[in-house]
């Protein structure tokens, strides 16, 4: 399995730049350079590959409606040429809260846009002259739209690599078949291995069965937080607050997808009631009701015994890639923890 970790920046962007260096060189497969509405990805992933040498760079993620579909494909190929061929582009929807609220732009047809994004792009890395007729995109733009001045164009620049890799962050059925049928990975949030058949079986089944056999099986990335020893069974509620956020503050009530994924695990009341109290602004008491067997299952956090039995869990949900928090408080505590987590894969 690979080990991948989102890069962090509570002690700046430099310190977060060495201490990736270290997990690098420690054997850190792939690190994620998260979006949302704060600094943009693509110039932080830039720096990272000029200051990394082996570590697999992605986007984790990128919306697909702030940009067009032509420049995702421009800046996963100009990151790619830049770290030598270690890009990967992760894009998603975010929400209509951040899309609406933060660019201004329709949240509407995600899983449409995202699937002629990904022909787009890959024709894009091709050299292909693009020229697009779809429902959401069209490439030249019709002279009704426009000027008609529009002409088919290709890429100028000879990409890297003319197959870079696509994750995508999905949630909802529709979403992750389509991930399961096109992506090369899937970034799904709050997997609960010992549920996510159930959950998300059947999406995969029917995305799979219609995956061209020339791409290679779908990478699946989950996982959670890392602390492997006695006695660190109290570190696993580090996660609450993030849990809470998630589940009852990331998205408006009826459009907060994580909180959907939550209830199917089977904690409808539990949703609903992390909601209200999230929403009405106690997040403390919100936390307090994040069930402790769901934290559990997710959870990476306690002696190795248990720690290798939840390995196992994620390995059998299919898991490739194990997309983790570190724990420690320095870059030489997270390489420990990196290294006793790589010695029991």
């Amino acid at each position: 399995m690979k080990i991948a970790t989102q890069m962090g920046y509570a002690g700046g962007f430099e310190d977060s730049i060495r201490e990736l260096q270290e997990l690098e060189q420690s054997g850190l497969d792939t690190v994620w350079i998260a979006e949302a509405y704060g600094f943009d990805a693509a110039t932080l992933m830039g720096y990272v590959a000029a200051k990394t040498e082996k570590v697999e760079i992605a986007s984790g993620i990128l919306p697909i409606y702030t940009r067009t579909p032509t420049l995702l494909a421009m800046t996963a190929a100009g990151l790619d040429a830049l770290s030598g061929g270690r890009a990967m582009l992760g894009i998603g929807t975010s929400g209509p809260q951040v899309i609406e609220g933060f660019h201004g732009v329709p949240f509407d047809a995600p899983v449409q846009r995202m699937r002629e994004i990904i022909s787009i792009c890959r024709r894009v890395w091709k050299r292909e002259v693009i020229e697009h007729d779809g429902k959401r995109y069209q490439l030249p733009l019709p002279a009704d739209r426009g000027t008609g001045l529009g002409k088919p164009l290709k890429l100028i620049t000879k990409p890297v690599r003319d197959d870079i890799p696509i994750a995508i962050a999905a949630l909802n059925m529709k979403s992750v078949a389509m991930t399961a049928e096109l992506a090369d990975a899937w970034l799904p949030v709050m997997y609960m291995p010992d549920k996510a058949r159930g959950r998300w079986g059947e999406a995969l089944d029917t995305g799979r069965a219609k995956r061209s056999p020339e791409r290679k099986p779908l990478q699946i990335f989950a996982g959670g937080m890392v602390a492997i020893g006695d006695g660190l069974e109290k570190l696993r509620n580090y996660s609450r607050p993030g849990l809470a956020l998630y589940i009852g503050g990331m998205g408006a009530r009826g459009k907060n997808f994580y909180n959907d994924t939550f209830a199917s695990f089977g904690y409808e009341a539990e949703a609903a009631e992390i909601q209200d109290l999230y929403l009405g602004g106690k997040k403390k008491d919100a936390e307090a009701k994040v069930p402790q067997s769901f934290i559990d299952s997710m959870s990476l956090v306690g002696p190795k015994e248990f720690v290798r039995e939840r390995l196992a869990a994620y390995k059998e949900a299919g898991v490739t890639g194990l997309n983790v928090q570190l724990f420690g408080s320095t870059p030489k505590e997270k390489i420990q923890t990196l290294e006793s987590l790589r010695a029991l894969l």
